[in-house]
Order: structure tokens, then C-alpha cells, then sequence
């Protein structure tokens, strides 16, 4: 996902989406250590999605309170 797409997000969709991308990176880990996983960029691009998304829901709760 886009920073920009992230921010038009309400902060329980970032959350609900958050928790998605989490459980996606968790799947995907287990697959690695199986070896199931051809395409290991993938675990990167996660990774970086769940911290704009965690970037973004803190700049929101920060800039609200």
C-alpha cells in the first residue's frame, strides 16, 4: 500500500488492516522455513507496509490528541 492511500484510512481500517498484513507476514515466515517461498521479496514488502501503517495510525492518534 501507498503512504497516501494508508492516510484516506480511517484509524480503524488502518488497524483492521494492520492486523491483515500481520497475519500475512506470519503465514508467510512459516512458509519460508519450510521452504515454500519462491518469491522472498515479498517478506520485505510486508514488513514495510506494516510499519507505514503503524507510522501513519500514530501520526493520526498523536495529531488528534
Amino acid at each position: 500500500m501507498k503512504a497516501k492511500e494508508i492516510r484516506e484510512l480511517s484509524n480503524t481500517e488502518i488497524e483492521s488492516r494492520l492486523r491483515e498484513v500481520r497475519e500475512a507476514l506470519v503465514q508467510l515466515r512459516m512458509r519460508k522455513h519450510t521452504g515454500q517461498v519462491e518469491k522472498t521479496h515479498e517478506l520485505r514488502d510486508l514488513r514495510k507496509d506494516v510499519a507505514r501503517l503503524e507510522t501513519i495510525l500514530n501520526e493520526k492518534n498523536t495529531a488528534a490528541a
